[in-house]
């Protein structure tokens, strides 16, 4: 039995500037840090042919092309000379759809755990490239590269993208204290709306391949703004950073009118209110998790509370992708 896990993540500053369509062009520039909640994958070999595979569905099938699940099926394909006789099992801590980027950190631990099968080691950097391949070439999803590469690399990491040279890995060089103020006061609150990003995500890549003005100034704009980010993590200023964020989402929201709504805008309202310096959505919008700074939690955390949403609490991870068991 092979079981692996990946990380989920939260996104820091730059989102958006991952995706091809705009970094080709104008470069990219992104921070994410993953988080102690996880994707799993459980992999053993049947003793009959065919493959059996669970996840919010459950799939038996005789042949690879016959898979519906699209990850599962092009993985299965990517990763040659595997026996044709698997059980896949996949399990998650929070559900998909709350942009903490699961379908990035479910195809890595996918990989993962097949090259394992193989008896086959692959370097973070590998796995996050192969993992892209599968998303972006093969289904094509406009979606960008920052979630692969943090399930893959783990901590607080910082990604340049660009046509020319492969995705740059920088890690955030946080203090410890700084480390710490974050994860005391950085929190996770689920709106209550699940989502696909894909409509959202779609229309800013036609946007950015469109070369429209309107578009490419606000990825610039929130390219910068990711750059100021790191610069206040750095320096330890978690307030100034929390004061970005806030701006970023004034923006972000202003970006697409399926990013936000009434009742989203209402709960982020009351959290700045309640004590939040600052905070956005996390993902591609439209759902999911707020994610908010403030120095004053217990009274943050009654607020929102009372507002019906759920905490997450949650640490950093700093492993990225791994195996928990090869045997």
């Amino acid at each position: 039995m092979i079981i692996s896990r990946s990380p989920l993540r939260i996104s820091l500053g730059g989102g958006g500037t991952d995706l091809p369509s705009y970094y080709c062009e104008h470069g990219g520039f992104c921070i994410s840090a993953a988080i102690d909640k996880y994707v799993y994958v459980d992999i053993h070999r049947r003793f009959v042919p065919g493959y059996l595979l669970k996840y919010s569905q459950l799939e038996q099938c005789e042949t690879v092309s016959a898979i519906r699940h699209p990850i599962l099926r092009e993985c299965l394909s990517y990763v040659k000379g595997l026996p044709d006789n698997l059980e896949i099992a996949t399990m998650a801590d929070i559900p998909s759809g709350t942009g903490l980027g699961s379908s990035g950190s479910f195809t890595t631990a996918l990989l993962k755990a097949l090259f394992a099968l193989q008896r086959t080691s692959i370097n973070p950097q590998d796995l996050a490239e192969a993992a892209c391949t599968i998303e972006l070439d093969r289904l094509r999803e406009p979606i960008g590269k920052q979630d692969q590469y943090i399930a893959a690399f783990g901590g607080l990491t910082c990604f340049h993208f660009s046509r020319e040279a492969p995705v740059r890995v920088e890690r955030l060089r946080v203090p410890e204290d700084t480390l710490a103020d974050l994860e005391d006061h950085l929190l996770l609150f689920f709106t209550g709306y699940s989502r696909s990003a894909s409509a959202i995500l779609k229309d800013q890549n036609d946007r950015s391949i469109r070369n429209d003005p309107e578009m490419l100034e606000d990825l610039r704009y929130v390219k910068e703004l990711g750059y100021l980010s790191k610069t206040a993590l750095e320096k330890g200023d978690t307030h100034k950073f929390a004061e970005i964020m806030h701006e970023h989402w004034m923006r972000k929201r202003s970006r697409y009118s399926g990013m936000s709504n009434s009742t989203i805008d209402e709960q982020y309202d009351l959290a700045v209110n309640s004590g939040a310096i600052g905070g956005k959505l996390i993902g591609a919008g439209g759902g999911g998790f707020l994610m908010l700074y403030s120095t004053d939690n217990a009274r943050l955390r009654k607020a929102m509370r009372g507002a019906g949403l759920r905490e997450v609490r949650f640490r950093f991870d700093f492993e990225g992708s791994k195996l928990l068991t090869n045997d």
